[in-house]
């Protein structure tokens, strides 16, 4: 017999409605149309694909492109991580800073301001150096990946770096090692698993990155733009699916990788950082701290020089040529009204979407007995492994096929799912943090399992589940390659009408859009995180 009150039929049925509402969600909304791009193209669209040399020479491309960008990236996060947390350079806690102000910029950032830096016209290329070259295609884009990517080995590779007992490199130093020495034998080694969790993360982040590849690549061909071309300019649908899914093998088997590797890696560090007593860092040489400190500054002014390049270009006539200043860029932003309102809607609502599909899916995979959990589970984490590319050409071709014209409602739908996964994880996080027990004690006092839910779960973990709405909506304010291919002419949106202005030359309206929309998303980082810290103070300890 059970020791719990058997649950009202009405409870029962509420919650087996929104069950079976979240796997038709997530059915429908990712499974589906990843089925409908698996089954559409032909035979003979592959075999065109994969006898081509232009194909083919775009699938080398996009290998070369995501190993150097990825290996380059992995380089500069980890160092600068090691310079902040273990070299103690002079002004750590700034440069700490500074990869976090990054990420959360919106992804157009990092194209636009190389164009701004480093184009024909670029501050360093033609205003400083006066020179007349173009950084366009391989080098350029290998820049703008690196720049706009690190900052995720810095995060990975900084968490890693301080939970390294130093009372093992204090052991090697006993011994006669120097600084250097540890450092590539002692801490380098006891950070390999988070270096290639970075690794393995950042692989799936470049195939799918679309901005950056878009405004710098040039004639330098990768999948990721392919698959937009193909469809959008020659309307071959064919073989848009073909290369998309070629692109979509490798990101499936790094994400599970990448997985593994993470699981690993908390695994060694709850051994070897058990309860090891805390002792005190031996700082590194004068020289070594110098050129920490000095890579660092370089990494940081060069980052601080995007935000600033547009920022100035909005303000300039014509960047590079007549540098005059003017408001005419910002009192024309008064015609991109509705870019700017369809972009935060849209995201606002798809945040709100994603969060709650999310909250209520950990929630019936952790909390709950239901079936099919694990294919709850698996479905959706799928849109982390998916290019975003791929993605928003595989809800565009079944809204065509089931004659869905309401392009406003796909774009919340790519929004929704895109960032799904991000938020599934972070709120798992939150609410394995909470012990069941408390869920015990409300059963017994006659709750049902929603009212665990909604009573217990979710004011306790209040601040995770606004936290991840706060990214959801950022990063939907600015996303690119999962909604570029559902966009109309009804239903425009800033990210991609920055896109276009940038590719027609229009570099002060652009910048001008890319700073209202920048400083929009800071403003709402800013205000989500007081919100956020309310909440968490009022919930207190799980």
């Amino acid at each position: 017999m059970s020791v719990f009150p058997a649950l009202p039929a009405k409870k029962d049925k509420t919650m087996i409605l929104l069950y079976l509402s979240v796997i038709f969600v997530v059915t429908a909304g990712i499974v589906f149309p990843l089925l409908f791009v698996l089954l559409s193209p032909s035979l003979k669209d592959f075999v065109k694909v994969f006898t081509s040399d232009v194909w083919l020479s775009a699938m080398r491309n996009t290998v070369l492109e995501c190993v150097c960008s990825t290996s380059l990236s992995v380089l500069v996060g980890y160092l600068f991580a090691y310079a902040v947390i273990k070299a103690d350079i002079p002004f750590k806690k700034i440069f700490g800073f500074i990869p976090v102000l990054h990420l959360m910029t919106p992804p157009f950032v990092g194209g636009l301001s190389f164009i701004l830096l480093f184009g024909r016209q670029g501050f360093f290329t033609h205003t400083l150096l006066g020179l007349d070259i173009s950084l366009y295609g391989f080098q350029g884009l290998l820049i703008a990946q690196t720049l706009c990517f690190f900052p995720i080995a810095y995060l990975i590779c900084a968490q890693v770096l301080k939970r390294v007992p130093p009372s093992l490199e204090q052991a090697a130093r006993a011994m006669g090692a120097s600084k250097a020495r540890i450092a590539l034998t002692v801490t380098l080694p006891l950070c390999a698993n988070g270096i290639i969790s970075a690794a393995l993360f950042i692989a799936v982040s470049v195939l799918s990155d679309f901005g950056n590849p878009m405004i710098v690549a040039g004639r330098f061909r990768v999948l990721a733009v392919e698959v937009y071309t193909q469809l959008t300019g020659w309307i071959n649908a064919g073989t848009s699916c073909v290369l998309g899914l070629v692109l979509v093998l490798p990101s499936v088997v790094l994400f599970i990788l990448q997985n593994v590797m993470s699981r690993k890696q908390l695994e060694k560090l709850a051994t070897v950082g058990s309860k090891s007593s805390p002792l005190p860092e031996k700082k590194s040489s004068p020289v070594t701290r110098i050129l920490l400190f000095i890579f660092c500054l370089f990494i940081s002014l060069l980052i601080l020089a995007q935000f600033l390049s547009i920022l100035a270009g909005s303000f300039q006539k014509i960047w590079g040529v007549n540098p005059k200043f003017t408001l005419d860029h910002f009192k024309m932003m008064g015609k991109f009204t509705r870019e700017l309102t369809n972009s935060i809607g849209f995201a606002f609502i798809a945040a709100v979407f994603s969060t709650l599909i999310a909250s209520l899916s950990v929630f019936f995979v952790s909390r709950t007995n239901m079936p099919l959990k694990k294919y709850l589970d698996s479905c959706v984490q799928i849109p982390a492994a998916v290019p975003g590319s791929l993605f928003g050409l595989a809800l565009s071709l079944t809204a065509a096929r089931l004659h869905i014209h309401a392009s406003g409602f796909m774009i919340v739908l790519a929004m929704t799912v895109a960032f799904m996964p991000f938020s599934y994880r972070i709120i798992s996080t939150v609410f394995s943090q909470i012990k069941t027990t408390l869920d015990d004690g409300a059963r017994s006092l006659g709750a049902g399992k929603m009212q665990v839910f909604t009573t217990v779960l979710a004011p306790l973990g209040a601040g995770g589940i606004f936290s991840s709405f706060i990214y959801d909506f950022v990063r939907g304010v600015g996303t690119i390659s999962s909604v570029i291919f559902l966009v109309s002419f009804k239903t425009p949106l800033a990210s991609i009408k920055i896109l276009n202005l940038a590719e027609q030359g229009e570099w002060g309206k652009a910048a001008a859009l890319a700073t209202i929309l920048t400083t929009l998303t800071f403003a709402l980082l800013f205000t989500g995180k007081i919100i956020t810290r309310r909440q968490v103070s009022q919930s207190g300890p799980f």
